[in-house]
């Protein structure tokens, strides 16, 4: 249930020679038993990692987050168990390291003395129908999004869900897709989209036309170009021969000096 889950600190600190270091985990939170009528008592710390990249490091990452949360547990009088789980969302499949003893060489004879710590790593892009089924909020329709995108470029959903949280499903697409595109939807002067088919339309609109804006600007740099070679022009009596604004102009010097 959503209501039994509260923010929890998502930052912790580690020593090393040169002094204390800070690390973050994604996501953070709580599992109480709280019913919003009195103070609950904690189930579980549950830590989320967004991947969008294999990371063969991520067992020994994953103990340094666990081990802060544990260790924070000392100054507390309850106890509970640390749950961190890496959401992948990557096309191809997680790599092999899913365990310590996968990123580490341990000898045989130490293999007795060494605690395994195993990841709890999510393919999204490689969930199942029915596994996408089970979600019933937003993330459902992140999962849907991967989980066809990555055999289908175009895919469009028959039935597309109503977004219940806009601004955060955006934001978490920009950032797992590095594409801006999607949280710049949020501003484009519309009303803001109500599920992922309006989204995606006005993602390739953008992208359209920042194509042929792209493609103006080659257009009048390489017409910058044949004045300064054919009729001996600097730089600056091209650009204005051709009526280029002066807040434009740092562009085209810089593109001119990169080619």
């Amino acid at each position: 249930m959503p209501s039994a889950l509260t923010d929890a600190n998502p930052f912790s600190m580690y020593k090393v020679a040169d002094g204390l270091h800070e690390q973050e985990r994604d996501v953070a939170k709580y599992w109480t038993n709280s019913n919003n009528e009195r103070v609950g008592v904690c189930i579980a710390f549950l830590g989320f990692e967004n991947q969008t990249k294999y990371d063969k490091d991520m067992p020994l990452r994953v103990i340094g987050y666990d081990g802060a949360s544990y260790r924070e547990q000392l100054s507390k009088d309850e106890r509970y168990p640390v749950i961190t789980m890496v959401l992948y969302f990557g096309n191809e499949h997680w790599g092999k390291v899913r365990s310590l003893f996968d990123a580490v060489e341990v000898p045989l004879e130490l293999e007795g003395y060494v605690n395994d710590y195993h990841l709890n790593v999510f393919e999204i892009a490689h969930l199942t129908e029915e596994q996408i089924g089970y979600f019933k909020g937003d993330f459902g329709i992140v999962a849907d999004f991967f989980v066809h995108r990555r055999t289908n470029p175009d895919y469009r959903p028959s039935d597309p869900k109503a977004f219940k949280h806009v601004d955060e499903l955006l934001k978490l697409l920009s950032v797992i897709t590095g594409d801006t595109r999607f949280e710049s939807t949020l501003g484009d002067g519309k009303e803001r989209p109500r599920n992922m088919c309006e989204v995606l339309d006005r993602v390739e609109a953008r992208g359209r036309a920042e194509g042929r804006a792209e493609g103006f600007a080659e257009g009048q740099l390489e017409a910058i170009r044949s004045l300064m070679a054919n009729m001996g022009m600097s730089a600056a009596q091209a650009m204005d021969a051709l009526g280029i604004c002066p807040d434009e102009r740092e562009t085209f010097e810089a593109m001119l000096a990169a080619k």
